[in-house]
């Protein structure tokens, strides 16, 4: 199963993971989602909100190991490019000296690993490995795996995660000890979850209804004064956390009016570090000064400057390849700055200029595309696009294209009849259950989230009356009252 590793590597997991070389069969999509939920619990980027750097890093790593897991599952797949990955992961009692960075007073360390695997149940073992995660809970995932226990696995524990208390204080979150403990057994159903967490979520969220309004309030006049389009947030920040940044963009505008009305149009982004976003965002970083604030305002005109030199570079992309778009989607593609998105259209734009691919005039008109730096093969995405490297194959890539212009098409057909679908059945569970507000994570597709209120709207759930429901890929209840439930909740055993 481990062939193609290196021998060194090869001898390590055979070490480790002997039970598992000669009994093991391969994996489902589904059971490795729920073989590596210790590991997406452990890494979720909504429990460093203390730890913004942190949490990006999480946050792209995750993206690039869903490709990485996407692609494992394409038939015919030979060999994929090795993926290194950066994770931050939350400490826990299963401290091991293998080499790994010690756990700092934050609670957590870094892991870097190497995936180099070809299918998905080595690929499995080797992130839970890295990461000192038990593997046991795989076994009853694979009926023909060896029944001896995995006793053999060093650097494996099956004691729970260690949480530290503070960060519970500040999130709002419940007892994460517990949390751990009732994920693993995975005994939670839904119905049994609201029953224990309603009462708490109804309480909070009753008790962050005036901040709610103020928020409101000061959103509104802050958009009326600086004339913006929009004003928005990229993390999963408190009510009382929101009031507060748009109190300090309140007094600044009140010092620097005419320099701030620089973003006029605009929608101003609340995140992690300040600039402008590859799509026009006025990102705001909240770590900064507000002397950065003010200079990045005084540079929107040649930001604006550098947005029109984008948007004419994705035209002459988009000319050289037969028409098909070029676009830029937040929740697909890692964090990218206007700058660091143009060195990306420049250096591919400057390829195909030099190796120009013959497509006829438009005859990709209505498709579209979008650019990676980190993958090496072209492929198609279920919503439609294209994913295309900067680096890929030209000659593969007007090959691809063309093979799968017609599947494309369908594939957009189908995403735009999905999301209607969509929105209809949020408004009916939104109606149904007398929700307050209904949303989901960016990370939910619109499959996941037609197919969790399709079974919502079958169920008799009163504790959501009035309630704020986000669709997520885990139970939690966040400081302001929203309720958070993983879109594969079952009534029965919850899939895990």
């Amino acid at each position: 199963m481990f062939c193609h590793l290196r021998p060194v590597r090869r001898l390590c997991l055979e070490k480790i993971f002997s039970p598992w070389f000669v009994y093991s069969r391969a994996l489902s999509a589904a059971e490795a989602v729920n073989a590596l939920r210790p590991f997406y619990f452990a890494v979720h980027p909504d429990f460093f909100g203390q730890h913004p750097r942190e949490r990006e890093v999480n946050e792209n790593s995750l993206k690039r190991l869903s490709v990485y897991l996407e692609n494992l599952q394409k038939p015919g797949l030979k060999s994929l490019k090795p993926t290194q990955l950066t994770f931050y992961v939350r400490g826990t009692d299963q401290n091991s000296s293998d080499g790994h960075e010690p756990f700092g007073t934050s609670g957590f360390r870094a892991v870097k690993f190497t995936l180099h695997t070809r299918d998905l149940l080595s690929t499995v073992l080797y992130i839970l490995n890295s990461c000192s995660l038990s593997i046991e809970h795989i076994q009853s995932l694979n009926t023909n795996v060896h029944s001896q226990p995995l006793k053999e696995a060093k650097r494996m524990s099956d004691r729970p995660i260690k949480w530290d208390k503070s960060y519970y204080s500040f999130t709002g979150f419940k007892d994460p000890d517990e949390d751990f403990d009732q994920v693993s057994r995975m005994e939670r159903t839904l119905t049994s979850w609201l029953d224990n967490n309603g009462k708490s979520a109804v309480k909070k969220l009753k008790n962050s209804l005036p901040l709610r309004k103020e928020l409101d309030r000061l959103k509104d006049e802050l958009s009326h004064q600086l004339q913006l389009s929009d004003i928005r947030w990229q993390r999963s920040w408190g009510i009382a956390h929101r009031c507060s940044q748009l109190h300090s963009l309140g007094r600044l505008a009140q010092q620097n009016l005419e320099t701030l009305k620089k973003a006029k149009g605009c929608t101003v982004l609340f995140t992690d570090r300040s600039g402008v976003s590859a799509v026009g965002h006025v990102m705001l970083g909240t770590m900064d000064v507000h002397h950065h604030w003010v200079k990045l305002f005084e540079r929107l005109p040649s930001y604006f400057d550098l947005q029109r030199r984008l948007m004419l570079l994705e035209d002459q992309i988009s000319y050289l390849l037969g028409g098909i778009q070029v676009v830029y989607i937040d929740e697909l593609q890692p964090v990218l700055t206007l700058e660091e998105y143009y060195s990306l259209l420049d250096v591919f734009h400057n390829r195909i200029l030099k190796n120009r691919i013959p497509f006829h005039p438009q005859s990709l008109r209505g498709l579209q595309m979008i650019l990676n730096s980190d993958r090496y093969a072209p492929s198609l995405h279920e919503l439609g696009h294209f994913n295309v490297p900067i680096l890929c194959d030209l000659a593969n890539l007007q090959w691809f294209i063309l093979t799968k212009a017609q599947q494309a098409r369908e594939n957009m057909k189908r995403k735009e009849e999905l999301k209607v679908i969509e929105n209809e059945l949020i408004q009916a569970s939104t109606k149904k259950f007398s929700l307050e507000k209904l949303y989901k994570e960016p990370s939910i597709s619109s499959i996941q989230m037609v197919d969790c209120c399709k079974r919502l709207l079958e169920q008799s759930l009163p504790y959501l009356h009035g309630m704020h429901l986000c669709v997520s890929h885990f139970y939690s209840v966040m400081q302001d009252g929203d309720l958070c439930i993983p879109w594969n909740w079952k009534n029965g055993e919850a899939i895990k």
